[in-house]
């Protein structure tokens, strides 16, 4: 983008420069730090950028223009200018009656997608009388067990004037049916219905653990829904591969983006070898990333992912529909950046990681509750977050103008540093044979984990300051004002449930259970038969042992 002469005089003027005034300077003063390094790469940051520092940078191959190839600028053409970001608000009180009235407060309050949040027995596809669910029945989210729970959570909520991100992964086939069969119910057109379902299996075994099956059958299960919502569901989201629970584990900016992509690889190649044509369903993928503290190095990220898979789905996979290239993807803020500590902070680190999101061009935006390092968020800090995100869309010109910091030297040569790791790690990866391979080994786990490790000793031995944890430490105020799940209900999803059993039609129930044992042991798209099945009021559980039956579960240790 600069002139060979022009750059070499850059060049020679920055080192005058830091002869003549910087040295002094810092002969008479000092500096802070002998070194400054980004947030979590370890990679040393420069007290000062130049052309010179993006010499290599080509406008239109590097950069481009929004919605356009390669996308590092973003992929639409007015950016913010045409609609804001969808604002969500994770949200999955214990019964679904809490979490329907949670939905409308927020709804109420402006928000504009909802995002649920399931209990630790949904989640592993176990009903809330199952002996596994003891203890564990709506304390992480809403307890699911049939469809007439999610009736009571979107009631008075049409479903073609929401937007609905669901956190959910082995059972997320069951939970998508049961979304459709509320549509249908509600008479929505299933082309009108629009969200995501998480859906994102590979990130359990190297960061979540709540897998169900065996990976063979996990990914049938999630090409069948690619295949089923290309014709049937063409605007919902079909998986959201998420790196989020990746960097909350410890990896690196780097690592983020690369074993996102990694996973994001393996499940198009899963759908390739399946018989599916790429760009029938590589426009429903979308992604989830977190947004941490270095604002800089999070903006670098976010674009340089976007830049990275539009490449890798030219390169590695021929698509040739513009948004089978398009990396979409939610933001979430960092949970683990969150303190029990001086909670009040929280609400800063929020703002600063929710403008992170936004100025690296998020799609969709969920912003923590102060108070989420001690417990579920109240309703006034869930308002707090939400009010976050509305100030960073109304009040502070964030939005205004697309990928504002784009050109800057600095964010420049971060993007393309980014890109280059997270470029080397995928080769790494395709060496090992795959992003299946790599996690079978427990490479991938082993390389988050030594990051971990490295980043908590530097927090002990006070090289990271933590605010309020580290440093600045002051004497605690009384007891925070907390959301907590009352233990009664358990009992009562117990006998919701129960109801439910008692009035359905078992014959029905019996028959439909059947016919997805028989497609499951065959090689049929289950989706139609699961959506039958959750018609009839099967249960999650009794869905999710007819597969157990057929699939057999996954054991830690074993073979992916």
């Amino acid at each position: 983008m600069f002139d060979p002469d022009e750059l070499d005089e850059i060049r020679e003027a920055k080192a005058e420069w830091e002869d003549e005034q910087v040295q002094p300077t810092v002969d008479r003063f000092g500096e802070r730090r002998e070194t400054f390094t980004t947030d979590t790469e370890g990679h040393e940051v420069d007290r000062l950028y130049t052309p010179a520092d993006v010499a290599d940078v080509d406008y239109q191959d590097d950069l481009g223009f929004p919605g356009e190839e390669p996308y590092t600028r973003g992929v639409y053409p007015t950016g913010y200018r045409g609609r804001l970001w969808t604002m969500r608000q994770y949200a999955g009180m214990g019964t679904a009656e809490e979490t329907n009235e949670r939905f409308n407060y927020l709804l109420d309050q402006g928000q504009t997608g909802l995002s649920m949040a399931f209990d630790l027995p949904t989640q592993m596809g176990y009903d809330s009388d199952n002996a596994m669910a003891a203890g564990e029945v709506g304390k992480t989210g809403v307890a699911i067990d049939s469809l007439s729970d999610l009736e009571t959570v979107f009631e008075g909520i049409p479903l073609d004037d929401v937007s609905t991100s669901m956190t959910i992964n082995a059972p997320a086939s069951v939970l998508l049916a049961m979304y459709i069969a509320v549509g249908d119910q509600q008479g929505v057109d299933r082309e009108e219905l629009r969200g995501t379902i998480q859906n994102d299996v590979l990130k359990e075994y190297i960061a979540r653990n709540t897998f169900i099956y065996p990976p063979e059958p996990s990914m049938r299960l999630i090409t069948d829904i690619f295949e089923f919502c290309a014709t049937e569901v063409p605007n919902f989201n079909t998986i959201s591969i998420s790196g989020y629970h990746i960097r909350e584990a410890g990896s690196t900016a780097a690592q983020e983006i690369a074993f996102t992509l990694a996973d994001g690889i393996e499940y198009v190649e899963a759908a390739i070898d399946a018989g599916l044509d790429v760009d029938d369903f590589a426009p429903q993928l979308s992604f989830f990333f977190a947004s941490y503290n270095n604002i800089l190095e999070e903006v670098a990220k976010f674009r340089a992912a976007r830049r990275l898979w539009a490449s890798i789905m030219d390169e590695r996979f021929g698509a040739e529909d513009p948004k089978s290239k398009q990396l979409k993807f939610h933001t979430q803020t960092a949970g683990s950046t969150l303190t029990a500590q001086q909670i009040e902070n929280n609400v800063v680190r929020v703002a600063y990681q929710a403008l992170a999101a936004v100025l690296g061009g998020t799609q969709s935006l969920h912003t923590n509750g102060k108070d989420e390092a001690i417990g579920l968020p109240t309703e006034k800090s869930v308002r707090t977050a939400l009010r976050t995100q509305q100030i960073l869309a109304h009040e502070s010109g964030a939005a205004d103008t697309i990928d504002p910091l784009g050109g800057s030297y600095y964010v420049e040569s971060l993007t393309d540093d980014l890109e280059a790791e997270a470029r080397d790690l995928l080769a790494d990866i395709d060496d090992r044979g795959g992003m299946a391979d790599a996690i079978e080994s427990q490479w991938v786990q082993r390389q988050i984990q030594d990051v971990a490790f490295e980043r908590q000793r530097e927090q002990e031995e006070g090289e990271r300051v933590i605010v309020g944890v580290n440093e600045y430490q002051v004497e605690e105020e009384g007891e925070q004002d907390i959301e907590e799940v009352d233990e009664a209900v358990e009992q009562a999803q117990q006998e919701t449930v129960a109801a439910v059993r008692e009035e359905r039609d078992d014959q029905a129930v019996d028959a439909a259970l059947d016919a997805l044992r028989e497609a499951a042991q065959g090689d049929e798209n289950l989706m139609p038969y699961l959506v039958d099945a959750v018609k009839t009021y099967a249960t999650t559980g009794e869905i999710c042992d007819v597969l157990r039956d057929v699939f057999g579960e996954y054991q830690p240790g074993s073979s992916l």
